[in-house]
């Protein structure tokens, strides 16, 4: 079998940390999104007076929903970069 010390498994399982964190960070913020939007349509489709205040509610709404893909891309850049557990335990 193979020896690896324990920077390597630090650093083989944060890669794999990364890349489960990265599809579901990505993957239901998308679905949100898109159910926001299926809504909203819905929503001005029953009531085209009321297609301004939807608008600018499903606007709002996707920008905090992509934000939070972006906080998921953010931390898993440090984690693959800038990796703090390296530091912490081997140091």
């Amino acid at each position: 079998m193979w020896q690896l010390d324990s920077g390597t498994i630090i650093t083989l399982i944060t890669i794999i940390g990364s890349i489960i964190g990265i599809v579901i960070g990505s993957i239901i913020p998308a679905l949100m999104e898109g159910r926001a939007a299926h809504k909203a349509l819905d929503g001005i489709t029953r009531q085209p007076d009321a297609a301004n205040d939807l608008r600018t509610t499903l606007i709002i709404s996707m920008a905090l929903i992509e934000t939070t893909a972006i906080y998921s891309l953010l931390v898993i850049l440090i984690l693959l970069f800038a990796n703090p557990l390296l530091d912490r335990f081997f140091g």
